[in-house]
């Protein structure tokens, strides 16, 4: 090993590859991105970068269990809690959070929908949604709630996502969307009497 061979700490090369190959298929596309310009970005030869990982998709696949995590855990948190309003309130509030921190892999997801749909991040993805859509709508609702707290997510997702060119500060932004989702399931609630 060189002196000029930088060495970061393991976890945090995991890391680094997950952010700059992230970035890299935001910029050109995933089907574009190669491992071969991965590495080169990192600074790294092509071994270094197969020892963490062996493929781009092994990459993006780590991007999305460890982005969406949190969204997970706040499904688990949700199930535990009484089913109600406040609740859900609490639920859109934390997921503004986490829509907030993983504005990089919403966008990739939305410039690459159909590499989205081919690989298993897909299903796995769709699958936390449809957990957090049972937890803010009612199954015996009227159509019309349904349709609120589904656009709640909605909300969430293209909020954020076209926001993000928007002047202003990013704290006020997610509060604005935030502010929608809850008026759109507190509308939702109100209409079903209360519940």
């Amino acid at each position: 090993m060189t002196s000029s061979t930088r060495q970061p700490r393991r976890g945090d090369t995991r890391k680094r590859i997950q952010d700059v190959a992230l970035e890299l298929f935001a910029e050109q596309g995933y089907e574009k991105t190669s491992l071969r310009e991965i590495a080169e970005r990192l600074e790294v030869t092509k071994a270094a970068l197969y020892y963490h990982f062996k493929t781009k998709e092994d990459i993006l696949i780590s991007v999305f269990e460890d982005r969406t995590r949190p969204i997970k855990e706040l499904v688990e948190w949700a199930e535990g809690q009484p089913h109600g309003l406040e609740t859900k309130k609490e639920v859109l509030s934390r997921y503004s959070v986490i829509v907030m921190d993983a504005g990089p892999i919403f966008r990739f997801m939305q410039e690459n929908q159909a590499t989205v749909r081919e690989l298993s991040i897909g299903e796995m993805f769709k699958e936390r949604i449809l957990e957090l859509m049972a937890i803010l709508k009612e199954p015996d609702a009227p159509l019309a709630d349904q349709v609120r707290c589904i656009s709640a997510l909605i909300t969430m997702h293209a909020g954020n996502f076209h926001l993000q060119d928007v002047e202003g500060d990013p704290e006020d932004k997610r509060a604005a969307v935030l502010e929608v989702a809850i008026d759109l399931v507190t509308q939702a609630d109100s209409g079903q009497g209360g519940k």
